[in-house]
């Protein structure tokens, strides 16, 4: 299915493109490294996995809180862009601040990274309710998918500037302090870039009237939305299941490299499974979305979970395998596992519940989708920092999540196969 993207399409799809630079370097690959080998460098090897993932909980439960009367209020004309704009600087500002982190300074690290995470996360809030005001309900699979895929491409390019700083300086003895922190520069400003076409592009469609007392009145809405459940019982029902299999999804890519360090692995290694993964990613994406028009959403982010439970399963067995180079061959055998189906369920999750709700209402809607990520980005990263902990050994941390991925999957299957993807107005409660 090949379609030409308007101008409003191609802008929100650039702003993936900028914001996967910050969760490509800063949450998955770089940032946790340099957290681990530099700032934490004083700490036990698990106590300093299990702070990371407390630092990544933490980010995710501010937004959690937030994101409900943020959503309620960006439902006013010219509301979503104001908010997207606010938390757009609150993330730039604090990413460009890491650079200040000295050797030691753990606590002050995380303090920055999850301010500068809460920033990301809440642009992701009104950039994920902007779908249903950038394309038409039959075009919002393809869109979204189009937003992820191109996402991992784009941040590749800012993700090799930073390699080629970091390789220029050698990392024989891992990652060279100042040309990461040059790195984390070039992730802001990469960040902001393109950002500039979603800000000049693209506008609200739907909002709500203006009120004289829009908290008051996005409070009293909030109220309203959840006596009424029964009325959104499907976005609800999918609400539900997303939180539980995208927390396994989340965590994964939260955690993975610091999983890895512990694991054995050399930083060179981990950086090119990473940059491998973000390329394989690309094309699976694109497949989803349009495999998602053939054989409906809900069964491809039925087939990517159970993908996700086979990863995890393997994550587990990893450190039993003795030899390096067989432990090697399976780490990227799972880093393939994970790359055809990231994207995909991240995409049609986005999608699939954009077409569930009121457009004119879609900030509060997709106020209680981030809110329901967000706390399940909180149980994971815990869960498996909790239990790595308890037990001296991460890879138990690891099987835990495999309970997510059933809870979730379950969960979407009592979603109907058509409510996944017929318009909000032809299903009724």
């Amino acid at each position: 299915m090949r379609i030409k993207m308007t101008t409003e399409e191609k802008s929100w799809v650039l702003y993936d493109v900028g914001n996967s630079a910050f969760v490509l370097v800063m949450v998955t690959a770089i940032m946790p490294i340099f957290f681990k080998d530099y700032a934490a460098s004083s700490l036990p090897a698990a106590v300093s996995t299990a702070n990371w993932g407390f630092a990544n909980s933490t980010a995710s439960l501010i937004l959690a809180l937030l994101a409900p009367i943020l959503g309620a209020m960006a439902d006013y004309r010219h509301r979503k862009k104001f908010f997207f704009l606010v938390f757009l600087a609150v993330g730039l500002c604090f990413n460009l601040a890491l650079p200040a982190v000295r050797e030691g300074q753990w606590l002050l690290c995380l303090v920055l990274f999850v301010l500068a995470r809460v920033g990301w996360a809440g642009t992701i809030i009104f950039y994920d309710a902007f779908i249903t005001d950038v394309t038409s309900h039959a075009r919002m699979d393809t869109i979204s998918s189009r937003g992820y895929a191109w996402g991992y491409i784009g941040s590749v390019i800012p993700f090799l500037a930073v390699i080629g700083l970091l390789l220029s300086a050698g990392m024989a003895s891992g990652l060279p302090v100042v040309p990461t922190k040059i790195g984390f520069i070039v992730v802001a400003l990469w960040w902001l870039a393109f950002s500039i076409p979603l800000v000049r592009n693209v506008r609200q469609i739907h909002y709500l009237p203006p009120s004289a007392t829009p908290l008051h009145d996005s409070l009293a809405r909030l109220v309203t939305t959840f006596r009424q459940i029964r009325r959104h019982r499907r976005a609800f029902l999918f609400l539900l299941a997303y939180f539980f299999y995208i927390d396994g999804v989340d965590t994964i890519i939260t955690m993975s490299m610091a999983y890895g360090r512990d694991l054995g692995f050399g930083v060179t290694l981990l950086i090119a499974v990473l940059l491998f993964i973000q390329i394989v990613a690309f094309p699976f994406v694109l497949l989803y979305g349009r495999l998602a028009v053939r054989f409906s959403a809900r069964t491809m982010l039925l087939a990517g979970i159970a993908v996700y439970g086979l990863v995890t399963f393997i994550a587990f067995l990893l450190p039993s395998i003795t030899d390096m180079g067989m432990r090697t061959i399976a780490f990227w055998g799972v880093a393939f596992l994970v790359a055809s189906s990231m994207g995909g369920i991240q995409a049609l999750s986005r999608s699939c519940f954009g077409k569930l709700i009121p457009a004119e209402h879609s900030s509060e809607f997709f106020g209680f989708f981030n809110v329901f990520g967000k706390f399940a980005a909180i149980t994971g990263p815990f869960l498996m920092g909790a239990v790595g902990r308890m037990t001296g050994d991460t890879r138990w941390g690891v099987l835990s999540i495999l309970a997510l991925f059933a809870i979730g999957a379950w969960l979407l299957s009592r979603v109907p196969e058509d409510d996944a993807n017929l318009p909000a107005n032809r299903v009724s409660s």
